[in-house]
């Protein structure tokens, strides 16, 4: 009952459900558009054919954009080349003195930065775009042989890579669309809509894969212990995605003309997860390379058992895929979290945390906490990284249910899931209103 009165609350704030009802319009759009396949390409080619193909390297970005890549559709790139700008963006930052500086630039710096951000997503656009193209001409029909695109050359060429980037500019608009008049971050958002849309289709492929087995590798007691593991795994990333280590800090009394400014306390709250999907993103991308690589030499026997190593079958693959995730949980929390600037930041401000002299020995303190809790918190995220493998190896699930199972999918569904709904809370509760949940229960955790 609560549940429904707060989302009837939601409707009764005439801002909060106008930018509701923003959000939703524009994303209803987005998934129209990924419907409309690209001129010059047979739809009923690239379904067989994808239908048939094994490289999971076309799943994970297929999952991306929300089934817009297999359809070969207009917003068959999704939002990635932005993700992509971003990310590396936000590296040069740490290694290029001109891009951290922007960084400290505050509001200025931040405008300056996405507007190379929307440069880079332009450029990469264009280039996966005609990557794309290629790869759309070269598509044949396993069983017909019918080939993807009739009439290639360089018109169709031309005219895939205008429509896609277009398409992509597009996504970049809508996401900027959301977060600036509707709910939520709008980039997230779109990424989120395009999991959770292929979740009906993923369910109905489990449902059919088990009347398939049925009576031979599962009953209908090992698809309920599946669902309660489901929820089981879900409830452990939002553990994860919420999980905090709170450092206490104390601000000196300041007087300032006849004001008393600082004397309050608070804390640093530092994530157990701070670099979220990336290091399972950057993991997955290097782990797929070398497969692909030894799928071009399918007569080369040391290129055959240099790519069984590689195959999700194999432990060496789960063993170098953590690995590496704990490898990248680091490396990226170094990069997004400098314990230097903030212990500067506090010491302009004149904060300090109690026990700890301010400047060099701060950052120290700081930089050795999340040291530590970083690893369990990189543990954790190659946990449930490769967890979707054992549920497929041990429970012969269909690999588009597992996905749900953990991963990338489920990590960004999780979090969105959360910010989006924390956005709301704070809405109802600025005017009054009964959250989702009681007082406390999410944000008196971020305390």
């Amino acid at each position: 009952m609560q549940l429904l009165q707060s989302f009837q609350n939601c409707f009764k704030i005439p801002d909060l459900r106008r930018r509701i009802l923003f959000t939703v319009a524009l994303l209803v759009v987005y998934r129209i558009g990924g419907q409309i396949t690209v001129p010059g390409v047979q739809l009923a080619v690239l379904t067989e054919f994808f239908q048939s193909s094994t490289n999971t390297l076309f799943g994970l970005y297929d999952m991306f954009v929300g089934g817009a890549f297999t359809r070969g559709t207009i917003f068959a790139l999704g939002i990635m080349p932005y993700i992509s700008a971003s990310i590396i963006l936000q590296l040069l930052g740490a290694v290029i003195p001109y891009f951290q500086k922007l960084q400290r630039e505050g509001e200025e710096g931040r405008k300056k930065i996405t507007q190379y951000t929307r440069y880079g997503t332009v450029f990469l656009a264009a280039a996966q775009s005609y990557g794309v193209s290629f790869f759309l001409v070269n598509i044949m029909a396993p069983l017909s042989g019918n080939p993807a695109v009739p009439n290639p050359g360089l018109g169709f060429t031309l005219s895939t890579m205008l429509t896609i980037t277009t398409g992509t500019i597009f996504i970049m608009w809508l996401g900027e669309q959301i977060t600036e008049r509707g709910i939520g971050n709008g980039i997230s958002l779109i990424i989120f809509i395009g999991i959770v849309a292929e979740l009906p289709y993923a369910i109905s492929q489990e449902y059919s894969h088990f009347l398939i087995n049925r009576g031979f590798s599962k009953n209908i007691i090992e698809e309920i212990i599946l669902v309660v593991l489901m929820f089981a795994v879900v409830a452990f990333v939002i553990l994860l995605t919420q999980g905090l280590r709170k450092i206490p800090v104390q601000y000196a009394k300041r007087v300032v003309g006849r004001r008393v400014y600082g004397g309050q306390a608070t804390h640093i709250p530092l994530r157990i997860n701070t670099a979220g999907v990336i290091p399972i993103i950057f993991a997955q991308s290097i782990m797929f390379l070398p497969g692909t690589i030894t799928q071009m030499f399918p007569g080369n026997e040391f290129m055959l058992t240099v790519g069984s190593f590689f195959s999700t079958e194999s432990m060496f693959y789960w063993f170098a895929y953590s690995m590496m995730i704990v490898f990248f949980t680091y490396f990226y929390t170094a990069i997004v979290m400098d314990p230097n600037q903030l212990a500067d930041n506090m010491k302009k401000h004149g904060g300090f945390i109690p026990g700890i002299r301010p400047g060099p020995r701060t950052a120290q303190y700081i930089d050795g906490i999340m040291t530590r809790i970083t690893l369990p918190g990189s543990i954790a995220l190659a946990l449930v990284a490769i967890f979707p493998f054992f549920v497929t190896r041990q429970f012969n699930v269909a690999p588009s249910f597992a996905q749900f199972f953990g991963g990338t999918g489920l990590l960004i569904v999780v979090g969105v899931a959360l910010d989006t709904l924390q956005q709301i809370e704070s809405q109802l509760m600025t005017r009054h209103y009964e959250g989702f949940m009681k007082r406390g229960k999410i944000q008196g955790r971020r305390r």
